[in-house]
């Protein structure tokens, strides 16, 4: 095949697990949930008599459809290419694979594809549940051949995107978080050159296609630029085009610079020292990866001293928080040229709040991306097994590397409160909302930490830990974003609205125990995962209601209590959570 053996190595083993068909049946069923859940909300249990009002609701669950999907599309297309290489260079294999007589384009197109089946698997499943909303009316067929095309077109450069920052960059943390940022940067900048150019014109049209939810947008709205009375054409064969060339030009840069960046300087320098020292700077090594001439003073917590005081993490860990002011730097912009209050967003909030929560929401994924490759970088670099061998605890290891994210993820902490401090300053909020915005938000931030220290606790393949722990983290704010649009759309009172979304709620307990619960179940967390979504669907509906004190109590009561009910076995059971049968380390 073209892909070579790589690809067909993964088109023959995925299909045997069982993994692969729980992923499959639970996207279409969680999909028939929200479709039920948004009947609910829509119709309660009165009975439907009109036409139209059948047609608005396929209309309205064909765009939900649609969003969610290619969200989950771009954000799982660009995490598993990314994290697939970026496993093979934490274990080392990644230089096996340099020395066999693999091409360079089987290196780069056979890891492409092989991360896109899940992807496309995920595309396809989903074609019968949208002819199956096409029969409602309200949608046409070209609507959903287009839709689907937008999705998969999409999947090849965010794809393509994940996988060249994978083979430039050595560490996990980089390349997961300089995926993020760019792809959210690019689609950013592609946004505000549409905004200064002239509305209409050729140029603004075809810098428009650079963002696949614009695309999408007017595929489902096709009379929204449609003027007069002729018949609106919904076709988007010009971004296909745009997304292949796209697709091309990343996929050859990764070829030129494949065998450029692997194996990268460092490897070429730890060979050329003598054994002893080679051992001491290899990249797998608890300590900084730089050989050392100097005594260093260690803290009482090595742990914490080597996450702060050392490179663990690599050097250009500054180039990201340099990209990260700049995307802070263009939400202040926005916020400062718009006013907090006006039309707000699909009803729900105002476009200032959008680009906060979104600054938010990226810190959030980039802080959870830390914390997961803290843990399964010490495992891949086969260092963790060294550390449980000292007489380091599992509360100084534990409270260490949370010290160490919280420190190295400090500017993405206090970035969005300084931003929400200046909002508070010009009055768009009050003191008094502004204090609540803090205390949810820093709830947030340590859910964030303890849930990739969690999952790389719980998952012992680095791939699977991370999938799950980021997935996790989207999987929660996609589900807020329903619940909110949903909310808006039912306009109802609070005890029919959690009646109707009551089966859409238990679904998401259901997937966050088993997310959660994968190696050591308990209690705490079977509660956790019970409380959590009720409790997030009561702050949603409090904030629809302009409250905020609700709010905070809810978000405070359900992330703290998960974040604890995660920390406490990570200290006091700390083999068990790692599953081995020694004695406890504490």
């Amino acid at each position: 095949m073209f892909a070579g053996p790589i690809f067909s190595r993964e088109a023959l083993t995925s299909p045997r697990q069982l993994k692969h068909f729980l992923i499959r049946s639970g996207y279409v069923a969680a999909l028939f949930v929200l479709m039920y859940t948004a009947a609910q909300a829509m119709f309660g249990w009165q009975q439907v008599r009109s036409l139209g009002d059948v047609a608005r609701f396929g209309s309205l669950v064909f765009q939900v459809f649609c969003l969610v999907q290619l969200s989950l599309v771009l954000f799982f297309a660009l995490l598993l290419a990314a994290s697939g290489v970026a496993q093979e260079k934490d274990r080392q294999t990644l230089i096996l694979l340099l020395m066999t007589d693999l091409r360079d384009y089987e290196l780069v197109f056979g890891k492409l594809f092989a991360s896109l089946l899940t992807v496309l698997a995920l595309i396809v499943v989903s074609i019968p549940v949208l002819f199956f909303v096409l029969l409602l009316g309200g949608t046409g067929l070209d609507q959903v051949i287009w839709a689907l095309a937008i999705c998969a077109a999409s999947a090849l450069p965010a794809g393509s995107w994940g996988l060249l920052v994978a083979y430039w960059r050595e560490k996990t943390f980089q390349t997961l978080a300089i995926s993020v940022l760019g792809l959210v940067i690019f689609l950013g900048v592609v946004e505000g050159i549409v905004a200064v150019l002239p509305a209409g014109s050729e140029a603004a049209h075809w810098v428009g296609l650079l963002d696949p939810y614009r695309v999408l947008f007017s595929i489902l709205d096709p009379l929204q630029g449609h003027h007069g009375l002729t018949t609106a054409h919904v076709a988007c064969w010009d971004f296909l085009l745009v997304m292949a060339a796209a697709a091309v030009i990343i996929n050859g840069i990764t070829l030129l610079r494949l065998r450029v960046w692997n194996p990268s300087r460092a490897f070429f320098a730890t060979a050329m020292l003598p054994e002893d020292e080679a051992e001491a700077t290899s990249p797998g090594a608890a300590g900084s990866a730089r050989h050392e001439t100097h005594t260093r003073r260690i803290w009482s917590n090595p742990v914490v001293w080597r996450e702060i005081c050392t490179k663990a993490y690599g050097r250009k860990i500054l180039a990201i928080k340099a990209a990260y002011v700049v995307l802070a730097a263009l939400v202040a912009f926005l916020v400062a040229r718009h006013p907090s209050s006006g039309e707000l967003v699909l009803g729900m909030i105002s476009p200032t709040g959008v680009a906060f929560v979104g600054l938010c929401l990226i810190s959030l994924i980039i802080i959870n991306a830390q914390a997961v490759t803290a843990f399964t970088s010490e495992r891949d670099g086969k260092t963790l097994e060294l550390l449980l061998m000292t007489d380091v605890t599992a509360k100084e290891f534990i409270y260490g590397k949370l010290g160490g994210i919280l420190y190295n993820t400090k500017e993405l902490i206090f970035i969005p409160l300084a931003l929400g401090g200046y909002v508070a300053w010009r009055g768009g909020v009050t003191f008094e909302q502004y204090i609540y915005l803090v205390i949810g938000f820093a709830v947030l931030v340590l859910f964030a930490a303890m849930l990739g220290l969690h999952s790389g606790l719980s998952f012992e393949r680095s791939r699977t830990a991370i999938a799950n722990s980021l997935g996790t983290i989207f999987f929660l704010f996609i589900g807020i974003f329903i619940f909110m649009l949903l909310l808006v759309e039912a306009r109802s009172s609070f005890a029919q609205q959690f009646a109707s979304f009551l089966v859409f709620i238990l679904a998401g307990s259901i997937a966050l125990y088993a997310s959660l619960s994968h190696r050591n179940p308990s209690a705490a967390l079977m509660l956790a995962a019970g409380a959590l979504p009720f409790l997030t669907f009561y702050a949603i509906t409090e904030f629809l209601l302009q409250g905020s004190l609700g709010v905070c109590f809810a978000i405070a009561m359900a992330y703290g209590f998960t974040t604890l009910a995660m920390l406490v076995p990570a200290v006091s059971e700390f083999d068990a959570s790692l599953g081995r049968t020694t004695l406890n380390n504490t």
